[in-house]
């Protein structure tokens, strides 16, 4: 979508595999590979899922060959097309010093039936999560800014907000953004 990702940060990791290892199946589209690959490799994973269907793409294989010994996979890749060795970042000092909290408009809006909107600010840790923002919104007011989730493989789930649960037979589903742009995670 011009800016270097495909579909979204969860589907970043099989879309590169699919890319990389199909091409001399199918006649490709132009796509800037170098920008795919930047926004992985700029992209901070934290969840253990995405890194699993990043990693084999990163070194030119996937899933179907990640297990086999050796480097087949890459040692049969031009050399344009390898990819540099990851490199391990520094640890910083810790330091005891928090930075100032930051505060956030948290809204929630169903327009479905029983329609409702409800929105707060709360005090936040800068760099804060969705789900660190929705724990403090549901502490301060727990009567409006309920909600329930599950864990899954990429990490917590929301599955219902202030009792409304999204539902698969009815395609319903809550959706998350951040100054009118939908969030690629929380």
């Amino acid at each position: 979508n011009g800016n270097g990702m495909i579909g979204n940060i969860y589907s970043m990791g099989l879309a590169l595999q699919a890319l990389e290892t199909s091409s001399e199946f199918y006649a490709p589209r132009k796509w800037d590979r170098a920008q795919a690959f930047s926004v992985v490799h700029n992209h901070n994973y934290q969840q253990p899922m995405a890194m699993a269907q990043v990693l084999p793409a990163l070194v030119g294989k996937s899933y179907l060959n990640a297990g086999r010994r050796g480097c087949a996979a890459t040692n049969s890749m031009s050399q344009s097309r390898r990819l540099p060795s990851p490199m391990l970042g520094t640890i910083g000092v810790p330091t005891w010093s928090r930075p100032p909290p930051i505060t956030v408009q948290f809204s929630i809006t169903n327009t479905l039936k029983n329609y409702f909107h409800y929105s707060t600010s709360v005090c936040v840790p800068d760099n804060s999560t969705l789900l660190r923002v929705m724990e403090v919104a549901r502490k301060e007011k727990p009567e409006i800014f309920c909600f329930n989730t599950r864990k899954t493989n990429w990490g917590p789930f929301v599955t219902s907000i202030h009792g409304l649960a999204g539902n698969d037979n009815e395609r319903t589903y809550w959706q998350f953004f951040s100054c009118w742009s939908p969030l690629q995670e929380g």
